[in-house]
């Protein structure tokens, strides 16, 4: 049945298993130019006559001004930096999705110490406390559903899910008990904050995480954890076979997912926003998630990957403010780039053909039609000749002068003949006569 199946369908999918480096990155870059060509295909359709327009915007938003171009690397950094904070467990294949809540969960603990001690410490002193918080606050956030999954085998997807609600809750109520008047806003901090580097904010930023991304990189590719992961990640069986203890390895991953994370609620907060809130994360927490699947799990990839969404982000927000499009416009934009994307990478994974018995069989009934095709026209000209035929006998016998012309011509013709055997009788006859003489 299977086998009938395969055989009748229109196409046949088999997955690459030689394709060359250089052919993946050609499909990437084409899927990258077909998503902003669809953007502004959706822009256009909301508004008429904005497709130039938007693409010109996308690229006036990020690379207009150096301040432009900085917030275009800082908000790099920060999706950066969470998907490297997913990268260890996704390795091991525990489905972390609670980096949300982690990295809300480092925010709101420098929050907590920059409300107690801020204007009591020295700001760098501040700084670095807050950091060691945030780093306790994601690696405990995450390690709690580490602890169930190595114990009691729970479900990490649900699990980490839920503890992001958990922390968008608590984070409401530390903000109800310190805003007495019932806004629900923070409002900026005025202790904690990075300092300027060149006279341009969020430089810190971006040099903090590119020197995690190249440390992650290397402890995922050298360290004995990096290793172990990666083996758990495979078979949890070998890894027992082996010598490896699984429940130490999934806690000890889950640590390093949730410090990281929590490291990027610290740069929210001293080196971005100044505040704290349930939206402070934006979504990048789950952003992240398709930024590593995208990149391969690769912290280098994960540079690129970063990059393109939050230009294909901070372009479309440019151009929906000048457009009027509203605030759900940079979402709309960001997820047709994903869409394209991630169907860009079917075709570089798997190899699409038409099925040749269909080709064979489409080219045999051509093959037949022509020969029909050949077939009617010799009968056609065979019925035409017979036609003509028929048609020249009715004249002929319609003709009375036409058919005695012909028995005139006839009757000569015997006589012709006639005149000509009895000569030859003659002539004979003579050669008799003188021969008996």
């Amino acid at each position: 049945m299977l086998n009938k199946l395969m055989h009748n369908s229109v196409f046949h999918i088999t997955k690459r298993t030689d394709a060359p480096k250089w052919q993946a990155w050609l499909v990437r870059v084409a899927a990258v130019v077909v998503a902003l060509l669809a953007s502004a295909v959706v822009s256009s359709i909301l508004k008429a006559g904005t497709f130039g327009a938007f693409i010109q915007n996308v690229f006036v938003g990020n690379f207009a001004t150096p301040n432009r171009i900085i917030r275009l690397l800082q908000n790099t950094a920060i999706l950066l930096l969470i998907s490297l904070a997913v990268t260890p467990a996704f390795r091991m294949k525990f489905w972390n999705i609670g980096a949300e809540g982690q990295v809300l969960m480092g925010g709101l603990m420098s929050v907590v110490m920059v409300k107690y001690l801020g204007g009591k410490v020295d700001n760098s002193l501040l700084i670095i406390l807050m950091f060691i918080m945030a780093v306790l606050g994601g690696a405990i956030w995450a390690v709690i559903p580490a602890l169930f999954k190595a114990k009691w085998n729970t479900n990490e997807t649900l699990f980490t899910l839920m503890m992001n609600y958990i922390a968008m809750g608590l984070i409401s109520i530390c903000i109800a008990v310190w805003v007495t008047s019932g806004s629900q806003v923070l409002g900026v901090l005025k202790y904690g904050r990075f300092p300027k580097i060149g006279g341009y904010n969020y430089i810190l930023n971006i040099i903090i995480v590119a020197i995690i991304t190249v440390v992650v990189s290397i402890y995922l590719k050298f360290s004995k954890h990096g290793y172990e992961l990666s083996v758990v990640g495979e078979s949890q069986n070998t890894a027992k076979y082996i010598g490896i203890s699984v429940p130490k390895v999934i806690i000890r991953t889950m640590l390093l997912s949730g410090a990281l994370s929590g490291i990027a609620g610290w740069l929210l907060v001293a080196g971005t926003s100044h505040t704290i809130s349930t939206t402070s994360a934006g979504g990048m927490g789950f952003t992240a998630i398709l930024v590593a699947w995208l990149a391969g799990l690769n912290p280098v990839a994960m540079v690129f990957t970063s990059l393109l969404v939050q230009f294909f982000n901070i372009g479309a927000e440019y151009a929906g403010s000048n457009f009027g499009f509203g605030t759900a416009f940079p979402e709309i934009i960001t997820a047709v780039f994903f869409f394209v994307v991630i169907a860009s990478e079917f075709f570089v994974n798997y190899n699409v053909k038409i099925n040749p018995a269909l080709i064979a069989k489409f080219k045999k009934n051509k093959g037949g039609e022509n020969a029909s095709e050949n077939d009617s026209s010799e009968e056609q000209k065979s019925k035409d000749k017979d036609n003509s035929f028929s048609e020249q006998k009715s004249v002929d016998s319609d003709n009375p002068s036409v058919g005695q012309h012909s028995e005139d011509s006839d009757n000569k013709s015997s006589e012709q003949v006639s005149d000509q055997t009895v000569t030859k009788e003659k002539v004979a006859d003579n050669s008799n006569k003188e021969v008996n003489l």
